[in-house]
């Protein structure tokens, strides 16, 4: 069992409200798992042998005197014992992990000292070594599992400074990596041979991306910025917007709005849009997800084949063959599903999962076989395995998901990423830039394309329900539209630097009164008044187009 002490502002804690918890094993899957406040610790009991690491949302002090995050973070695989674990210094403990561990992966050991993001990361370093020493100190003191709370303040510390260094190095290794792209030096080093010494496959990509400073693919275009547009709306300000900050748009295409009622479909939004798209903007268009069984996708008669699952596929089928049929000359890129994996809506097995997703491709293949395939990723850090009961157990794990696609021979263009924050939903907790450029990385290394296609944060706190289990947590302060701008800006930056990520997408380009994606998470209000982020958005995308930095205060 692994136990943790935990302190709050009068000492150690009596009571703490545990929220996304969750226990992640080997190869950062999430593995089931009972995690409880009690008897004044964290006690995590879990269900598999060998180490595992506690996954949790934890407050973060801005030393500044600002509000501060509240993030969703980890510790590193730990071993059972008796003796609890300080929560704080674990924390602390894998951010330094993740920090060395990036400076190696992205090939910035041979960054100035004197670089502000270096600076931080040794300042990161001397603090969590203070805070070691504090607690081996405090180690002679009886009280909350041997710690003090001077141990507790030193490891917070510690943690605020690493969590810092980390989104500094993010930012970093986006205007290393987008200056190699510019300058030629990424296609250059892609275009050489395997290291001699490679013995195998995996030893050769290895090799590659020691000296790309980057895993996965290498592509010779920066990356497209696009905007989802729910067909709802259809007005001159929405078309101007969209033709300002995009290179492309996302039409969701959910089934419940293509096909409310069996059998009887309703293309006259969508076929507006798409028609504007392609004569008057000039714009390509994505289509998708075409199959997403999520409650606010999915029409509610499609429920009575959940449990029949020939028929369903058979029905599934037919849908993705009618709405390519209709739109293959005009749509380019198809995200054909998503959260399949995930068990979202209705309970597939992992072979129907996979199943279910080859027949989707298949279709969009054979009847139009130059557009591009795309399979979306919901929840992409995998929190959803841990759940009890059969959700969890008939889930599949997201790079699991990707792993077993290939080897059925199951080939996409691209994986695509639904990146959404600061939401209170299973999976949408907020988490800081490091983490989130780390995740990326985890997907890259497929060698296949990353499409980030519905990149959020609202622009106004969202409540969690009920007993605030699912608090969406925020980043650096609450949410606010200037805010929200400012998250795009920097999350923007890094991940159009990535020279794997083909395109990134905002999730909404209005907040339209029914089926949001996320409230207040539009570029525009429901009246289509612009928020700071359209600006943010148009922005990025004529730094990428016209080979400028991207960064924000770049010169």
């Amino acid at each position: 069992m692994l136990k943790f002490a935990v302190f709050d502002e009068s000492g150690p804690a009596t009571a703490w409200n545990l929220r996304h918890q969750h226990l992640i094993g080997s190869d950062d899957v999430v593995v089931p798992s009972e995690i409880a406040f009690e008897g004044g610790l964290i006690q995590c009991r879990k269900r598999i042998d060998g180490s595992a690491a506690l996954g949790l949302q934890f407050p973060v002090a801005d030393e500044s005197g600002g509000e501060g995050s509240l993030l969703t973070l980890r510790t590193c695989l730990l071993r059972d014992r008796e003796e609890p674990y300080l929560l704080s210094l674990e924390l602390a403990r894998y951010r330094i992990l993740l920090l060395l561990n990036k400076l190696e992966e992205w090939a910035l050991f041979g960054e100035p000292a004197d670089d502000p993001a270096m600076r931080l990361v040794e300042q990161a370093r001397d603090a969590f070594t203070h805070a070691l020493v504090e607690q081996h100190y405090s180690a002679a003191v009886k009280g909350r599992g041997g710690y003090t709370p001077a141990a507790d303040r030193a490891a917070r510390s510690a943690l605020a400074l690493a969590l810092k260094a980390g989104e500094a190095l993010a930012l970093l290794q986006s205007r290393v990596m987008y200056a190699r792209r510019l300058n030629g030096t990424l296609a250059a080093i892609a275009s050489q041979s395997p290291p001699a010494n490679a013995i195998t496959d995996h030893e050769a990509r290895a090799g590659r991306a020691a000296l790309l400073g980057s895993p996965g693919v290498i592509l010779p275009e920066p990356a497209r910025i696009g905007c989802s547009v729910n067909p709802a709306q259809f007005t001159p300000e929405l078309c101007a917007l969209a033709q300002q900050a995009c290179d492309f748009v996302t039409i969701p295409m959910r089934w419940v709005e293509m096909e409310p009622t069996e059998g009887k479909y309703a293309f006259a939004r969508t076929d507006k849009w798409i028609e504007w798209a392609v004569t008057k903007a000039k714009l390509p268009v994505t289509a998708g997800p075409v199959v997403d069984f999520h409650a606010r996708s999915a029409p509610r008669w499609l429920g009575i084949w959940e449990h029949d699952y020939e028929t369903l596929r058979d029905v599934v089928f037919e849908h993705v063959k009618a709405l390519v049929t209709r739109y293959r000359r005009t749509v380019g890129v198809w995200t054909v599903c998503s959260g399949l994996h995930a068990g979202n809506g209705f309970s597939l097995t992992p072979e129907q999962a996979i199943d279910l997703t080859r027949t989707c491709v298949m279709v969009v293949r054979k009847l139009q076989p130059t557009a591009k395939v795309q399979v979306e990723i919901a929840q992409p850090w995998g929190e959803y395995t841990g759940e009890a009961g059969p959700k969890g157990a008939r889930s599949i794990p997201p790079t699991v998901y990707c792993d077993f696609m290939q080897q059925v021979q199951c080939h996409v263009d691209a994986w695509a990423v639904r990146l959404q924050m600061g939401q209170p939903e299973p999976g949408k907790s907020a988490r800081d830039l490091l983490a989130i450029s780390a995740m990326l990385d985890r997907f890259a290394a497929f060698d296949v394309p990353v499409a980030v296609t519905a990149m959020g944060c609202p622009a106004a706190p969202l409540p969690a329900p009920g007993d605030g289990e699912l608090e969406p947590g925020h980043w650096r302060r609450h949410w606010n539209p200037e805010h929200q701008a400012e998250w795009m800006a920097h999350l923007g930056a890094i991940i159009a630097a990535k020279p794997f990520v083909t395109s990134l997408c905002w999730q909404d380009l209005y907040d339209p009164s029914a089926q949001a994606e996320m409230p207040a998470g539009g570029l525009a209000t429901a009246s289509g008044a612009a928020r700071p982020v359209a600006r943010v958005l148009s922005e990025l995308r004529g730094a990428l187009r016209g080979g400028r930095p991207i960064l924000p205060g770049s010169a």
